[in-house]
């Protein structure tokens, strides 16, 4: 079982999830999506955002979240949670359930919970559902949206390319246009005029 929040102090809201205990936060380890953000509690930022954009308001929900549901650090104030991209955590052979270690040290943040804030959890704890859901499947389905988009946006570029190609290939079809001798007049005079009235007439 999975529990998902909704953080709705920002807009749109967004959703925070966890599993009921370790063995269903190692599924959410591994079938977790790009845009995710693990903080003990996960984070399901939209499509193409980063760990770098999510709201601070969220961050500070979320280390609210774990604090209430820890029984060690629900005990004590004064506690640390860090949180890191999804792509970031690191699991090896040999770690327990629900542990897990990153790739890169240099992509884990830290948040200080000083104390436990009851409106928040309350708020939290009211947007509260729990669901059974198949994040195998859900992996899936998402796999195949992002090749799909892949697809869509090799073909905008492609079809992109071909139009500045054709605006290039007309562009210098008229300016060949412009030079071309049979399409050119000169105001050369095959004989000098003599007379000052007749140059004044031609001008004219």
């Amino acid at each position: 079982m999975v529990l998902y929040y909704s953080s709705n102090i920002v807009d749109p809201p967004v959703t925070i999830y966890m599993g009921k205990d370790k063995f269903e936060n190692d599924d959410l380890i591994t079938y977790g999506f790009p845009e995710d953000i693990c903080a003990h509690v996960y984070v399901r930022l939209q499509p193409g955002q980063t760990w770098l954009d999510i709201p601070q308001a969220v961050v500070e929900d979320c280390a609210q979240l774990v604090k209430a549901n820890s029984i060690e650090g629900n005990k004590k104030n004064g506690i640390t949670v860090i949180y890191t991209p999804w792509d970031n955590l690191k699991k090896t052979p040999g770690m327990e359930t629900g542990q897990v270690t990153f790739h890169n040290n240099k992509k884990v943040k830290r948040v200080f919970v000083d104390k436990r804030i009851n409106e928040v959890v309350n708020r939290l704890n009211k947007t509260k559902v729990e669901k059974f859901p198949d994040l195998r499947l859900e992996r899936i389905q998402r796999e195949k949206i992002d090749r799909k988009n892949a697809r869509l946006d090799e073909f905008a570029e492609k079809e992109k390319a071909r139009i500045l190609s054709e605006e290039k290939k007309r562009a210098e079809k008229e300016i060949n246009d412009m030079f071309d001798p049979s399409q050119m007049k000169s105001n050369w005079r095959e004989t000098e005029v003599e007379d000052i009235n007749e140059a004044e007439e031609d001008f004219m």
